[in-house]
C-alpha cells in the first residue's frame, strides 16, 4: 500500500508516492498558476498533480492508501478547507470535498508547515524528540509544532502561524503580505531577506554581492551568505542582521514552547551551521532561565525538498 504526498508552494505543486517507511518512489510538479479563481481553481491543479502521480508511478488507485495534502495558510483540517491563504490567494475552499468526487479515498488537508514539522517528526531529523517546533524559512515563515508527539493546531486548527507573531510595532515596521505589519516573517523569510540584501546592495556598489547577484541571474538568498563566506564586509553586514531577525522569533517560540529541538527548513536552511551555529549560540544565551535549564538543540531540517511531500503522506498515516 502507498500513500500520495501533495506539497502545494507559491512557485508549484509536488506530488509523491510514498511507501509507508518514507521512500519517495515517484515525484512530479505542476507550476502554481498566479491566480486561482472559480473558472480555475487550486482543487483542479491538486487533482492534475494526484492523476500525474498515479500515472507515472504506473499504480492503481486501489493501491493506494490515503491522500495528504499540505496548504499554506489558515486550513480548517476537520472540514477540508482552505480558510485563507495569503502567499497564494486563496479563501474558503472546500479542497477535500471537490476531490472526493474523484476519488475515493481517505484524503487529508493541512497547513504545509504542519505537515513539515510531521514529516520531521516521523521520518526526519525530529524523530526521537518529544516537543519539537518547526520553522521553515521560505517565500513566508511557517511554523509547525510537535507537542508531546503529536501535531498542535490549536483551537479549530487556526494556530501555529508563528510567522505572522508581531516582532517590530514601530511606525517603520514592514508590511506584511497578511495586512499587518511588523510580522516576523516580514523579517526573517527568505523574500524578506532579498529585499534587505536588495537595499544593503544599494547602498555598497562595491560589494561582492553584486558579482554574485550577475553571475545567478538576480539576487536570491544565497547571495548575502555567498558573499559573506568570500569576506565581503556588507554581505556580512546582512547576514548578521538577517540571524538576528530569525534569532528574535526562535527565542520568543522557546520561551512559550521549550521544545527539546527546534527544526529548521525551507531554502535558508541550506546555509547549515553556518546558519545555525550563531542561532544555537543566541537562543541559547538569550532564552528565559539559560543559566539553569538543558540548552535547546537547533539544526537543519533533514528531508529538505521532499518534506511536504513526505510530511503530507504522514497526514495520510
Amino acid at each position: 500500500m502507498y500513500l500520495i504526498g501533495i506539497d502545494v508552494g507559491g512557485m508549484s505543486i509536488k506530488g509523491g508516492l510514498v511507501t509507508q517507511e518514507g521512500n519517495i518512489l515517484f515525484k512530479t510538479t505542476l507550476p502554481t498558476a498566479e491566480k486561482y479563481n472559480d473558472s480555475h481553481g487550486i482543487s483542479e491543479d491538486i487533482r492534475k498533480v494526484i492523476d500525474a502521480v498515479i500515472q507515472g508511478a504506473k499504480v492503481s488507485v486501489d493501491q493506494i492508501k490515503g491522500i495528504g495534502i499540505g496548504q499554506p495558510g489558515s486550513i480548517d483540517s476537520k472540514n477540508g478547507v482552505i480558510r485563507y491563504s495569503n502567499n497564494i490567494a486563496l479563501e474558503n475552499v472546500p479542497v477535500i470535498a471537490q476531490l472526493k468526487k474523484y476519488y475515493d479515498l481517505p484524503i487529508y488537508i493541512n497547513n504545509d508547515a504542519n505537515c513539515a514539522a510531521l514529516g520531521e517528526h516521523v521520518f526526519g531529523a525530529g524523530k526521537g524528540y518529544n516537543d519539537v517546533v518547526f520553522v521553515t524559512l521560505g517565500t513566508g515563515v511557517g511554523t509547525g509544532f510537535i507537542i508531546d508527539g503529536k501535531l498542535f493546531e490549536g483551537k479549530d486548527c487556526a494556530g501555529t502561524e508563528g510567522g505572522h507573531m508581531q516582532i517590530d510595532i514601530s511606525d517603520s515596521a514592514c508590511a506584511c503580505t497578511c495586512g499587518r505589519k511588523g510580522c516576523w516573517e516580514a523579517y526573517a523569510s527568505a523574500t524578506a531577506l532579498i529585499r534587505q540584501t536588495k537595499s544593503a546592495m544599494d547602498g555598497a556598489p562595491n560589494s561582492l554581492m553584486h558579482k554574485l547577484a550577475k553571475e545567478e541571474g538576480k539576487v536570491s538568498g544565497k547571495t548575502a551568505f555567498c558573499a559573506a563566506k568570500a569576506g565581503d564586509e556588507a554581505g556580512q553586514k546582512v547576514v548578521d542582521k538577517y540571524i538576528d531577525y530569525v534569532t528574535s522569533g526562535l527565542i520568543n517560540l522557546v520561551n512559550i514552547f521549550y521544545p527539546d529541538a527546534i527544526l529548521i527548513g525551507g531554502g535558508i536552511s541550506n546555509e547549515k551551521e553556518y546558519l545555525t551555529q550563531p542561532i544555537q549560540k543566541a537562543v541559547n544565551a538569550a532564552r528565559f532561565g539559560a543559566k539553569y535549564t538543558p540548552d535547546v538543540v537547533i539544526k537543519t531540517a533533514s528531508l529538505k525538498n521532499d518534506a511536504g511531500i513526505l510530511g503530507a503522506a504522514a497526514l495520510a498515516l
